[in-house]
C-alpha cells in the first residue's frame, strides 16, 4: 500500500477523553476510530493487525480440533429463561430488543444456552463425541463504564469455543490441549513472558477456572503470582501459581499446596477457560445415547479470547515512547519503505524500484511516498509500529543500498540490495 493512498491521517495529538495508552496511540497512528464510549470501528491499519490475531487463534483452534461456525447474535429468551440468565438481577450486562410483533429478544453477551441447543441435533449418539466448535461473533455488553480503550467495550468480537465430550475424563483430556493452546497463542502474540495462567473462581459451573493475565498498568483485575515464579510468565513452574484476587485467601493456598509470598500485580484477563460440565445440557435437554443405549449428558467446556481486547492490550504493554511496536506475526505491514528524495527524481525512482521488488517477492509492505518532511516520516513510522523500515535517501545510495532499522531497538545498518529480500523472509 503506498501511504499516500491511506486515507486516515496520523494525529499529534490524542482525543482529550482517551486516557489509556492503547486507545491514544491506536487512534493517533489511524488504527481505530471511536464511534461512541465503548465502541470503536477499525480502520485499514486496524483492521489488518485485528484479522492476523484472528488468524493466529483460528490456526490453533484448529490444530485441537476446532470447527468454525457462525451463529447469530440475536438471542431468543425462552433459551436463557431454562437457565435463569436472561433474569436482569442474575445478569446485569444484556442489552435488549423488542422486535415490531412484541416480543423481546436479546443481543448475546455469550453463547452457551444457544450452542448448547443447537448442537442437541447433531450428538445422538456417544460415536459423535467429542466435538469442538468455535466462532468469532460479535458479543454486546452493556457495561455500566466501558473504559480503558479496548480493554473494556461494550461491542466486541469474541472466539468462543465450546467443547462437548462424553464424560469428564475426555473433558480434562481436551481442557489440557485448549490450555497449551491459548500459551502458544499469546507466546506468537509477543505477550506469553508477562501473561499469567491464573487461578479463578468457577463460579456457579466448577470449583476452579483458569484465566491467561497479562501484567498491565492499565488493568482492572489484580493477581498475586508466587514469588518464585514472577518474571517467568506462561513459564511459570507448574506446582507454584499465580491466584486470581477474588480467591486469594490462606485457605486456597493452603488447598493448593502453595507457600511462600506472593507478588501483587495489575493484570488484564486476555482469555478464560472454564469447565461447565453438565448444567447447559442438563437444562436445555441436550442429551445422548451411550454404549448401552442410555440417555446422557454431553460434559461441556468453555474456551474464550478476545482479538481486540488482546490488541489494547499488545498496544499497552509492547509500546514505547515514540509510539506502537508490533509483534511481527500481527504487523500490519511487515516493512515500512521510506522515501528521504529531497526532490531528488533519482531517489523516488530507487524507493519506487524498491517497493516493486518488495511486492513481487510478497513481503507486505507499507511504501511513504508522502511529499512531506523527513522528520514528519520518521516519527509517523515510529508511531505505527511497523518491524522493519527501510530508508532510502541519496546517502543510502551513495553506499549502495539501503538502510534497514529495527523499529524495536532502533538497531540500523546498510544493507545491500541483493541481501534485502533474504534478510526481510528470515
Amino acid at each position: 500500500m503506498r501511504q499516500s493512498q491511506l486515507f486516515t491521517k496520523t494525529r499529534r495529538e490524542a482525543p482529550k477523553d482517551e486516557v489509556a495508552k492503547n486507545a491514544q496511540l491506536l487512534i493517533r497512528g489511524g488504527f481505530i476510530s471511536k464511534e461512541m464510549a465503548g465502541v470503536y470501528n477499525f480502520l485499514p491499519l486496524g483492521l489488518r493487525v485485528f484479522e492476523k490475531i484472528v488468524n493466529v487463534i483460528r490456526e490453533e483452534m484448529n490444530a485441537i480440533g476446532g470447527q468454525e461456525i457462525l451463529m447469530s447474535s440475536l438471542q431468543r429468551r425462552e433459551l436463557w429463561e431454562k437457565t435463569n440468565r436472561w433474569n436482569d438481577e442474575v445478569v446485569d450486562n444484556w442489552f435488549k430488543t423488542e422486535l415490531k410483533d412484541g416480543s423481546i429478544v436479546g443481543l448475546g453477551f455469550t453463547h452457551e444456552e444457544p450452542i448448547t441447543n443447537m448442537m442437541e441435533q447433531f450428538i445422538p449418539s456417544y460415536q459423535n463425541l467429542p466435538t469442538y466448535v468455535y466462532q468469532f461473533q460479535t458479543k454486546f455488553r452493556n457495561e455500566e463504564r466501558a473504559k480503558n480503550g479496548l480493554l473494556r467495550t461494550r461491542e466486541f468480537v469474541m472466539k468462543d469455543l465450546y467443547s462437548f465430550s462424553k464424560n469428564e475424563t475426555e473433558h480434562v483430556d481436551f481442557y489440557e490441549k485448549a490450555k497449551d493452546a491459548y500459551k502458544r497463542i499469546f507466546n506468537r502474540l509477543g505477550i506469553g513472558n508477562n501473561t499469567y495462567l491464573t487461578f479463578a473462581s468457577g463460579g456457579s459451573f466448577s470449583k476452579f477456572s483458569h484465566e491467561f493475565q497479562t501484567i498491565c498498568d492499565a488493568g482492572e483485575d489484580v493477581i498475586y503470582i508466587h514469588k518464585d515464579d514472577y518474571g517467568k510468565g506462561l513459564e511459570m513452574h507448574p506446582h507454584h501459581a499465580a491466584i486470581n484476587k477474588e480467591i486469594y485467601t490462606e485457605d486456597l493456598k493452603k488447598d493448593l499446596g502453595l507457600e511462600g509470598s506472593f507478588i501483587e500485580k495489575k493484570v488484564v484477563e486476555v482469555g478464560n477457560i472454564f469447565t461447565l460440565g453438565t448444567r447447559f445440557p442438563e437444562a436445555l435437554l441436550c442429551r445422548f445415547k451411550d454404549e448401552q443405549g442410555k440417555e446422557n449428558y454431553p460434559f461441556m467446556g468453555s474456551y474464550g479470547i478476545g482479538p481486540a481486547r488482546l490488541m489494547g492490550t499488545i498496544a499497552e504493554v509492547l509500546s514505547d515512547d515514540r509510539g506502537l511496536v508490533w509483534p511481527a506475526e500481527i504487523a500490519p505491514f511487515a516493512v515500512h519503505l521510506i522515501a528521504i528524495t529531497g526532490g531528488n527524481a533519482d531517489v523516488a525512482a530507487e524507493a519506487e524500484r524498491y517497493f516493486e521488488m518488495l511486492k513481487e517477492n510478497h513481503i507486505e509492505v507499507l511504501f511513504d511516498d508522502r511529499d512531506v518532511r523527513a522528520g514528519e516520516k520518521f516519527a509517523d513510522s515510529d508511531l505505527l509500529g511497523i518491524p522493519t523500515r527501510l530508508v532510502v535517501s541519496e546517502k543510502t545510495m551513495a553506499e549502495g543500498g539501503v538502510e534497514m532499522v529495527n523499529r524495536k531497538d532502533k538497531a540500523a545498518t546498510i544493507v545491500a540490495e541483493s541481501d534485502v529480500i533474504g534478510r526481510l523472509l528470515k
